[in-house]
Formats: structure tokens, C-alpha cells, sequence
């Protein structure tokens, strides 16, 4: 499907997208239906101030914003712009005793293991119209919840999951990452923090451990407060750099106030406020969650498409090539490359070749963010 050219639009609320897949989790009322709703562009998921008022997940697919794919489409006069998709999941809201089954909590923590990562919304706003659920606003304790939450569930997992090897023969890496596990998860430490072996890892995917999964930190803030912040902010940065995940600063309210807007009236508005389309807080948590996942896009241009296609960091030129079709990857030859920017900068294909700037991969040329790339197949 097209993308705008004026930053990320939803394309679908559906599930049938194959797309990476996000969880957006937090306390109830902290704003996530009503985050999840700017992020897709309508308004159908519920976003009535009591808790639960999501119990079973809403799910749409956005476009990652890409500037890159506007000016490649430009430059090849495509028909069409194909962007990378993200699936969000907005998730009811998760309380203390979740992890025991209180509020659905078995429910909506079985939909966070079906993720790829958790986006935590968590509220550093006061608003005495929108209530808490502790009737205190502090995001740090609000975030002490969700996460011993999520481990006390990670815990019954491995204590599960234990009992079963005590009963027959096991791999043995899957038993020491258990041992591990039980060990740091007693002691409240993240699954994704203990120092586990790539055999070990990939033994344990199966558990779907909800703390191993990668975070990102969504402050949820007031239109006043986007450009500097507040002391709940601060300390929410703070307390994300100091776990080693990433945190973004976005106001639900004023995002859904964008996402009625049209596009013309939304880039006066943004212009009005000394920001660009791709300047928003929800454009940088679509960013940042791809990031965190180590993604990178190579991207294909002609008349007909300009198309991102999406990629894990090391990929080599036979697996990217994959992406398009697998008999690209069984019979790949080698690979035409140049940086997106050379090319524009360069004025196209043509000129690129008579100046010499296209390079010839192989096989083992790994994939870099941000390449143009023509394969060559024996098919």
C-alpha cells in the first residue's frame, strides 16, 4: 500500500498483515487506547476512563516513517510507495496480581508473549479528570509493577518448565538456561539481563519469557511538556538508561489530536509548532521500537514501486534477496549496490554507472541500512 509522503499513516486494523509485532502494555488509563488509536489513525479501539475497558487486543498495522523511500520514489517517478510494517498490539491494562490471574491478567499476559516487544506506556502527566489506578501518579512505581508482574509470570514459567526436565532426558543447554534463569528471576533480575549462551537462547524461545523480550519506554506526557519535559520524565530517562532499554517522550492527547487532522492541516499545525511530519513523538517511538528490534531496510525503486524491504543487522545478500522471492535466494548471483543518498545525489541508475559508483556484490556482502540494491539471479 502507498505510504504518506508526510510521515507514517495506519494502513489496516488487522491481524491477516504480516508484519513485527508490538505490544503496548501499561497500568489502565495511562492512555495506551487512546495512544494505540493515533498510532492506527481511527478511533474504534474503546478509550473510556476505567479499567479494562480493552480486554480483547486491538491490532493495527502502520508504515514506518522513511524519508528516504519519498525521495527514491521521487527520483524513479514510482507508481506506488511500499513501506516497512509494524504490527501494535494494544494490550488491556495489566495490575498488580496479573501474573495470579487478577483483572484477566492470565489473558492479556499470554497476548504480551505473542510480541516481538513491549512498548510500556507508562503516565507522567496530572490530570484530575483522568483517574489512577493507585490514585497516585508516579510512573516509576507504576513501571515496579508491570515489570515484577512480568517476571513473577517469566518465574512460573521456568519453575514449570523445570519440573518437566527433573522428569526425563533434556538438552543440556536448555537446562543450564533454565538453572540460570531460576536463579536471576528469584533475585528480581529481567530475563534479557542474565548472560545466556546462543545455544541457551534459542532453547528457551519457545517459553516466549516476557522479560527477555526487548522494551521501550513511551512517557506519555502533556502538550505542554513535550518540549522540555517534567521531573517525571527525567526520572523515567534516567531509570530506562540505567536498564539498558530506550525511551521516547509522546503525548497520546495531542498525537490524536494530529491523527483527525488532514494532511495539509496537520503539516500547518506541526510548522506552527517549529516541527516537521517526522519530528512527532509517535513517528520516534515507530523508529525506536524498530531499532530496538536491530532491523535495518534495503529498499528496490522503479517506476512501478519504490519498496522498503525489511532485514535483520548481518544479513547477507542471498538472504536479503529472499525477502522478494525465495528462488532469488536459491539462485542469486550477485548483487548491483548503492547507498540511497548516493543515488539521489547522483541523479539515478544512469549517471550512477558511468561515474562508477555501483558496487558488484557477492555472497557474503552483508546487507547495510540504507542500500539500493539490484539482484542478479540465474532464475
Amino acid at each position: 500500500m502507498p505510504c504518506s509522503r508526510t510521515g507514517y499513516r495506519n494502513l489496516s486494523r488487522t491481524s491477516s498483515v504480516s508484519a513485527l509485532k508490538t505490544g503496548l502494555v501499561g497500568l489502565p488509563n495511562v492512555g495506551k487506547s487512546s495512544l494505540f488509536n493515533a498510532l492506527v489513525g481511527d478511533f474504534q479501539a474503546q478509550a473510556a476512563n476505567y479499567p479494562f475497558c480493552t480486554i480483547d487486543p486491538n491490532v493495527g498495522t502502520v508504515s514506518l516513517p522513511d524519508v528516504r523511500l519519498d525521495a527514491l520514489a521521487e527520483l524513479s517517478g514510482s507508481k506506488k510507495i511500499i513501506p516497512t510494517l509494524l504490527q501494535f498490539v494494544d494490550i488491556a491494562g495489566l495490575i498488580a496480581g496479573s501474573s495470579k490471574g487478577e483483572g484477566l491478567g492470565n489473558k492479556f499476559l499470554a497476548n504480551v508473549r505473542e510480541c516481538d516487544v513491549i512498548v510500556h506506556l507508562v503516565r507522567a502527566f496530572e490530570d484530575d479528570r483522568v483517574t489512577h489506578v493507585s490514585n497516585t501518579i508516579n510512573p516509576l512505581d507504576d513501571i515496579a509493577v508491570i515489570d515484577l508482574e512480568l517476571l513473577l509470570a517469566d518465574l512460573q514459567q521456568v519453575d514449570n518448565a523445570l519440573s518437566r526436565v527433573r522428569k526425563g532426558k533434556i538438552d543440556p543447554f536448555y537446562k543450564s538456561a533454565l538453572t540460570s534463569l531460576k536463579t536471576a528471576l528469584d533475585d528480581g533480575t529481567k530475563a534479557r539481563h542474565v548472560n545466556l549462551s546462543r545455544e541457551e537462547l534459542e532453547s528457551i524461545q519457545h517459553l516466549g519469557l516476557l522479560t527477555l523480550k526487548p522494551v521501550l519506554y513511551a512517557i506519555n506526557t502533556s502538550e505542554s511538556d513535550l518540549a522540555n519535559g517534567n521531573s517525571m520524565v527525567a526520572g523515567v530517562q534516567a531509570m530506562a538508561e540505567a536498564d539498558g532499554a530506550q525511551a521516547v517522550v509522546v503525548s497520546a492527547a495531542f498525537e490524536s489530536e494530529l491523527g483527525v487532522m488532514d494532511v495539509e492541516e496537520r503539516e500547518l499545525f506541526l510548522a506552527d509548532l517549529g516541527l516537521k511530519p517526522h519530528d512527532t513523538g509517535l513517528v520516534k517511538l515507530v523508529q525506536g521500537v524498530y531499532k530496538l528490534l536491530k532491523l535495518q531496510s534495503y529498499f528496490t525503486t522503479g517506476v512501478q514501486e519504490t519498496r522498503a524491504w525489511t532485514v535483520t543487522d548481518g544479513t547477507m545478500a542471498p538472504q536479503a534477496a529472499g525477502k522478494i522471492h525465495t528462488d532469488f535466494e536459491k539462485h542469486f548471483i550477485k548483487a548491483d549496490v548503492i547507498n540511497w543518498k548516493t543515488l539521489i545525489d547522483v541523479g539515478g541508475f544512469g549517471p550512477a554507472r558511468e561515474k562508477g559508483l555501483i558496487r558488484l556484490e557477492g555472497k557474503e556482502y552483508p546487507v547495510q541500512d540504507g542500500d539500493v540494491i539490484v539482484f542478479k539471479t540465474s532464475a
